[in-house]
């Protein structure tokens, strides 16, 4: 079984590099989203600069990214490991998208698709933080919270083998597209670049302000916004 699950994880990358966000900035706007707000191909970039009903299409396919990659490894009886590592794959395409150079969204919501199959108390474990802190304006923490937290939830919860090693491999995921961040540059060494660091770790971009970074033109997001 190793030549399909080879071929699933790879349908995996390959499907959660469709830049769904990206197509629906270009064909809505006429615009790169990447050049916009947070500069990562998100749903959070196409309700801010797009179209707010957009954000529907589009985060549902995000999900559905991991969900069928997820799904098609437990329907054809890979093991919840492959099925996992697919779904997995697949979000990594939607960060690292082969289609557009490697820079694409933070994969929250195709998170959510691989979790809504492989073991759905998880998905809610991180879809309520992502709410309450979608209610109070910044999400950000929240999702990391959650992400911290998940692999002790799936320790101690019915959850399957497979939970707790993918629910690590997300965090770490995570963690990584905060830091590297579309290979948005740092400011040199110093306070400045420990300062962004740490901003991107637990706010997810360069800045406090929430609303002033959402709300960033293609000029403010070229310069270097570190300072």
């Amino acid at each position: 079984m190793v030549f399909p699950s080879i071929l699933l994880i790879l349908f995996g990358y390959l499907f959660g590099s469709i830049p769904t966000s990206y197509i629906a900035g270009r064909l809505l706007q006429g615009i790169d989203l990447r050049k916009y707000g947070s500069g990562t191909v998100s749903g959070s970039g196409v309700w801010e600069h797009v179209a707010k009903w957009a954000v529907v299409p589009v985060g549902l396919f995000d999900l559905s990214k991991a969900a069928l990659s997820t799904w098609l490894g437990l329907h054809f009886e890979l093991s919840p490991y492959v099925a996992a590592a697919a779904g997995l794959a697949a979000i990594i395409g939607h960060n690292w998208p082969l289609f557009l150079n490697f820079t694409g969204g933070r994969g929250i919501g195709t998170m959510l698709g691989l979790w809504a199959v492989l073991y759905w108390p998880a998905a809610l474990w991180i879809f309520i933080p992502l709410a309450i802190g979608w209610a109070l304006g910044d999400s950000a923490p929240w999702a990391l919270a959650s992400l911290l937290t998940l692999p002790l939830f799936s320790l101690f919860t019915d959850a399957p083998d497979a939970a707790i090693p993918t629910s690590v491999a997300v965090l770490l995921v995570a963690i990584i597209k905060r830091l590297e961040a579309n290979r948005r540059p740092l400011p040199p060494p110093g306070p400045a670049r420990r300062r962004v660091i740490f901003y991107r770790i637990l706010l997810d971009r360069d800045i406090r302000p929430h609303r002033q970074w959402l709300e960033r033109t293609p000029d403010e997001s070229n310069s270097s916004g570190n300072s």
